[in-house]
Formats: structure tokens, C-alpha cells, sequence
């Protein structure tokens, strides 16, 4: 499960969860995205220095896994970091006694080449939302560290990264295709068993929207929304949420690509030109969200963070990694 945060990858990931078919694992492993990078796995000493600080994890602990065992197959079967989330997330299908298991993981979305080359029978579902609900979202929960100057506009900022990430994940999904499709969060919200029934066909499993809301684990249950106290339906709900200046010039910004998608812009016409500001700013963000994710992709500069523990502005990266997953772990429990 593949898609920018708060695009509704948490819903279909426990919809999936909730059908009894697959291994129950309520977190986000973060494989690719964090620690692919970080630690080696191509040696003993790489591996057991991951397994150190795995293992200690939250999401170690809400596998339910015994650690020898697990810590001795990595060992013994691990050369990769897909060689690792397989061998982690089978072991958990193996617990409970379910042949298959799916992850989520929403920035998995841009790794999809390097999870298809080390998971050869990986599959890929990529759910995409309105941009500006996704926007109003991260928002308001501060998902996209901002630039100073741009404190009190992390909606647009927000909206940017959904588009960067859109983008960028599509374009490497174009390796992996016919093993990647699509998904809008409106389809699966308003029509789920017709929505459902294609990802059937997908996945070569039988999907029944009323014994999965029978179930009801998680999301599919309790709705997991920024807006806890809000009436206002889960479509559309940027134009309650967000101020009209706001909402105008992120369309100025990302309204090609909300075409693109069949999502109409309302505040701006489709022959309007972005303003100055704005196409500064989308270049701005566009350009960091870049160089991240370029940095992000050297090993020397992960591993030179790593054995720097007391450089300015530098964490130690076991214990970064630990509080990350802890973070993460509640955060999507």
C-alpha cells in the first residue's frame, strides 16, 4: 500500500486487514525509507547492528515475533532490505497462520523499482486523493517541515509534497508495471464493493466489503482523521477547513496536476497563470523535496550521519531510528 500520507493508504491497508486473509500488522515498517540506506546488508556486521536497534523497537515488539528466531533467519537468509521486510512480514503471516501479508508504507511509493527487484512477486496498489483534502490534512497535523518564512502556510507546502510525491511515484511505478494500480480514496469511500472488486482482480483474492466491515479493524471502524471533531464529510472537506486565500493559491500552484486527475479546480480557471509567488514557492519546495530525497539515496552520507553521532545537527542514528519507529508505530497503531 503506496500513496502520499493522509491519502487514505491507512483505510485500504486495514480494509485489506480487516477481509482475514492477510497478516494482521498495524504499523509502518519504514524499510525502504529510513533504514535501507542507513545500515549494511551485506555483511554480519551491518545486519546485527540493524537487528540491535530493531529489535528494541516498537514496531519489533507489535510483530508478537520471538526475537532469536527471527534475529537467526535474518542472519542466516537476509542480503537485502527486501530480503528483511519479506522475512519480517512472513514470519509474521506464519504466526498467525495466513498465507499472505501486505505492508504500508505510503513513501514506499517512490521505491517501487528497488522493493520489485528484491521482492520479485511484490505487487503495488497506489491510492490517490484530492490533493487539497490531502493538503488540509498534513497540514494541520505538520507533516512537511516547512522553510521559516513559510510557518503559518504549511497547507500549501503540504500540497506541494502530495504533487512531488504523486509524480515522482508514478514515474517509478512505470518500471513495475502490470504489477501496480491505482486507486482513488473517493471511489473506495463511496462505492467500496465495485472498488474492492477491482483490487480483487488485482490480487487474485476475494475482497467482501460487508464482511470487512464486520470486522472492522482500525480505519475501517474508527474513521483515522486530522479532524476528529468535524461534521464535514471526508470529500471535499478542504472547503471548510481552509481559508479561501489559501485554498486559491494552492490551486495556483497544483491545479495541473488536480486536472490532470479529474479533480476540477473551483478558485482558479484553467487558463490562469500561477502568480510569481507561487511559482517561486512550488520551485522552492520542489527543489528540497529533491535534494532530501537525492541525499536520502547515498549510503556514504547516511552512514557518515551514523559514525558522527556529536556533528551539529546530527543525531545518533540508532537512537534516531528507534525513537522514529516508536513514533511511527503509535502513530498508525
Amino acid at each position: 500500500m503506496v500513496g502520499s500520507p493522509r491519502s487514505g493508504t491507512t483505510l485500504l491497508y486495514h480494509t485489506l486487514l480487516s477481509s482475514g486473509r492477510f497478516a494482521v500488522y498495524r504499523a509502518e515498517t519504514e524499510i525502504f525509507c529510513t533504514i535501507a540506506f542507513r545500515f549494511r546488508f551485506d555483511n554480519p556486521k551491518g545486519l546485527q547492528r540493524l537487528l540491535d536497534v530493531w529489535i528494541r523497537s516498537d514496531l519489533f515488539q507489535l510483530s508478537g515475533l520471538d526475537p532469536t528466531p527471527f534475529r537467526n533467519r535474518i542472519l542466516r537468509e537476509c542480503r537485502s532490505s527486501g530480503d528483511f521486510l519479506r522475512i519480517f512480514m512472513e514470519s509474521i503471516a506464519r504466526r498467525q497462520h495466513v498465507e499472505r501479508w501486505t505492508e504500508k508504507t505510503p513513501e514506499h511509493l517512490l521505491y517501487a523499482p528497488e522493493i520489485k527487484r528484491t521482492i520479485p512477486d511484490a505487487q503495488f496498489i497506489h491510492i490517490i486523493r484530492d490533493g487539497r483534502d490531502v493538503a488540509a490534512s498534513m497540514g494541520v497535523l505538520g507533516y512537511i517541515p516547512v522553510f521559516p518564512w513559510d510557518r503559518r502556510r504549511e497547507v500549501l507546502a503540504a500540497g506541494l509534497y502530495w504533487e512531488w510525491l504523486l509524480r515522482q511515484g508514478r514515474k517509478a511505478a512505470q518500471a513495475i508495471d502490470p504489477d501496480y494500480m491505482e486507486v482513488r480514496y473517493e471511489d473506495l469511500v463511496t462505492n467500496p464493493q465495485p472498488t474492492l472488486d477491482r483490487i480483487s482482480s488485482f490480487i487474485g483474492c476475494d475482497l467482501n466489503y460487508e464482511q470487512i466491515r464486520k470486522a472492522g479493524i482500525g480505519a475501517v471502524r474508527k474513521p483515522n482523521t486530522a479532524f476528529p471533531d468535524s461534521k464535514d464529510p471526508f470529500i471535499g472537506r478542504w472547503k471548510s477547513v481552509m481559508p479561501r486565500e489559501i485554498a486559491t493559491r494552492l490551486e495556483e500552484m497544483i491545479g495541473p496536476t488536480l486536472r490532470e486527475l479529474g479533480y476540477p479546480t473551483e478558485l482558479v480557471e484553467s487558463t490562469a497563470s500561477p502568480s510569481l509567488a507561487s511559482r517561486q514557492m512550488r520551485a522552492a519546495y520542489q527543489s528540497l523535496f529533491h535534494t532530501k530525497s537525492w541525499l536520502k539515496r547515498r549510503a556514504p552520507f547516511n552512514r557518515m550521519v551514523r559514525l558522527n553521532p556529536l556533528r551539529p545537527g546530527f543525531v545518533n542514528a540508532s537512537t534516531r531510528s528507534s525513537d522514529r519507529f516508536a513514533q511511527r508505530a503509535r502513530n498508525t497503531g
